[in-house]
């Protein structure tokens, strides 16, 4: 069994994650579930003994049925936020460390996608990039970070507690 790296103590939950940055032709994959009422970035737990780039790339390939290609590493993301009580993180504190990898193109939107978390079915969401601010999408940034330049790795933080 694999384990993330990540923990909970009192009530408080952190975690470390990789997460993809995927654009094809304007649009950014972004995933949603059953459950949620939200969008959310592509990726999960960094699995203990693994690096970031193999979990982002596990992660994209479990995700989408694709086996997606890193570019380069983009972001380093810290986060704050609270979760609904929908959630079975509610009543929690809650901390991650995203990396933000940029996947390499394919020239197609078509994705092999059956992936589910928690039981959950997530559906895979190619959402138009000039569009994001009208989506209840995380991270927040992305618009931003996605419509202008960058040269080298940038560090966000972000502090979304409810």
């Amino acid at each position: 069994m694999e384990y993330d790296c990540g923990f909970t103590k009192e009530n408080k939950w952190f975690r470390y994650r990789a997460a993809a940055i995927i654009v094809e032709d304007g649009y950014v994959l972004f995933a949603t579930n059953e459950k949620d009422n939200y969008y959310y970035s592509i990726g999960g737990g960094v699995h203990m003994g693994e690096t970031a780039e193999d979990a982002v790339k596990r992660e994209v390939l479990e995700e989408t049925g694709i086996p997606y290609e890193v570019d380069h590493l983009a972001i380093i993301h810290e986060n704050f936020f609270a979760e609904s009580s929908s959630s079975p993180l509610n009543g929690l504190d809650c901390h991650e460390i995203a990396l933000y990898y940029v996947m390499k193109p394919r020239g197609s939107r078509e994705l092999k996608s059956d992936s589910y978390t928690q039981g959950v079915k997530e559906n895979m969401c190619w959402l138009p990039i000039n569009e994001l601010d009208n989506y209840k999408a995380f991270p927040t940034f992305m618009k931003d970070y996605l419509l202008s330049e960058h040269t080298g790795i940038e560090h966000i933080v972000t502090d979304e507690r409810i």
